[in-house]
């Protein structure tokens, strides 16, 4: 079975999720998807019981071919780049600062909470893990799914400010999160070798940011001129344009030591606000936005097809997924942590609504973002317990928050 094989078989059940979901279960695309997932994770299971040669078959599947390198260098790209293309500054408009505010600094406040608390969780737990890739964990599992959270607010009649904060920091907080989540992983790295001072900490982290931004800027730019230059008629051609401009400063930034997924969110920004911007109304065509927003769709469940295949080759421990329940709740207490202070802080000068904290934090569901950069670190001691460990973050989030959520919905707003 090659790779061509695999990926037609992740398209293919990727497109029966969405289509049972869509037709039948009619439930938010995250809840609806995991539930398929965990269903597929049984199937297989009882399969593997009854045909012993299957299991063979799945794990050479898995194993056998490094997803590191694809999920890395494509599918977080393409994700951010995506989700970063829908963000339009212009209706954030006065929302701009607290939206900034709540993604940048909450994803700082829960990196270091959860990754404090789950490093003396596992030392009670008896599992061994560096501090530094604790707080890899809480970074990479701190971004929330905007999907999930745009799809329910729709439908309550929230103010337009308090709907605006919400998608805007869900959308905001991916980029943050990956970029801190890949820049401590490089630390960490750094760490195994030598000493790290104050020093060392702001040149990693500032080369990181600094030149993805930098990147992001130049490559962003270019691809608005060249989008404003080709005839919104040339559909496939701007289509292309994007696709390639994502490809090469994914590769540019890497080549150039970088965050490149600084650098692809930077472009995503840049194309989506300039080339929607009322003066250059022709520079990228609404088929652009269109096909992004698939791609961002399809690789969402294809994500969650991974999960339900990834349950059969992660060690099936209990120590780990003991570890992976409490972190839940690690996770959602850092939530509602990093959603108050900053939001407390910003009290003082601007009005926030009554229930603003709890349906931010509540309505915050890990989706397939902290899946996909938990699948595709390098390898390390301790790499299992961090899968685990997101797993079951992500399953308990979506299945137990993704149910709840309508409920206080209801009780805060009436439906619209």
């Amino acid at each position: 079975m090659n790779i061509l094989d695999i990926l037609a078989l992740f398209i293919c059940l990727a497109g029966i999720f969405i289509y049972v979901n869509t037709y039948y279960l009619k439930l938010p695309s995250s809840v609806g998807l995991m539930i398929l997932a965990l269903g597929l994770s049984f199937a297989l299971l009882v399969i593997e019981q009854i045909i012993p040669e299957f299991k063979l078959g799945t794990e050479r599947i898995l194993k056998d071919y490094d997803y590191h390198e694809v999920l890395y260098q494509l599918v977080l790209s393409f994700m951010l780049f995506a989700g970063a293309l829908q963000i339009d500054f212009k209706k954030l408009a006065e929302e701009r600062t607290p939206v900034l505010i709540l993604a940048l600094l909450g994803v700082l406040i829960s990196t270091f909470i959860i990754g404090g608390f789950v490093y003396y969780l596992l030392i009670w737990i008896g599992i061994p893990l560096d501090f530094m890739y604790c707080l890899v964990f809480g970074a990479l599992i701190s971004p929330t799914d905007p999907i999930a959270v745009t799809s329910t607010i729709k439908k309550y009649s929230l103010s337009k400010n308090l709907e605006t904060r919400i998608a805007g920091e869900s959308l905001f907080n991916d980029g943050m999160a990956v970029v801190i989540a890949l820049t401590l992983l490089d630390l960490a790295h750094a760490g195994e070798d030598h000493f790290l001072g104050f020093v060392d900490i702001v040149w990693v982290f500032g080369t990181d940011i600094v030149g993805g931004i930098v990147i992001g800027l130049f490559l962003g730019y270019l691809g608005y001129r060249l989008l404003k230059y080709i005839d919104n008629d040339e559909v496939e051609v701007e289509v292309l344009m994007t696709l390639a401009l994502v490809m090469a400063g994914t590769q540019l930034a890497e080549f150039a030591h970088v965050s490149a997924k600084q650098a692809v969110v930077v472009m995503g920004l840049v194309i989506g606000n300039e080339g929607k911007s009322g003066h250059v109304t022709s520079a990228a065509g609404d088929y652009v936005f269109k096909f992004w927003h698939l791609i961002e769709e399809t690789l969402n469940a294809m994500l969650f097809v991974l999960i339900g295949l990834e349950m059969l080759i992660i060690p099936w421990r209990l120590d780990y997924f003991a570890a992976g329940f409490f972190a839940f709740n690690i996770v959602l207490f850092a939530r509602y942590v990093s959603v108050s202070v900053p939001i407390a802080a910003m009290s003082t000068y601007r009005s926030f609504e009554k229930n603003t904290i709890h349906v931010l934090a509540w309505g915050g569901l890990r989706g397939g973002i902290p899946i996909a950069l938990s699948l595709s670190l390098p390898e390390f001691e301790g790499k299992e317990v961090i899968i685990t460990m997101t797993y079951t973050v992500v399953v308990c989030s979506v299945l137990y928050q993704g149910l709840t959520i309508p409920k206080l919905m209801r009780i805060t707003f009436p439906r619209k």
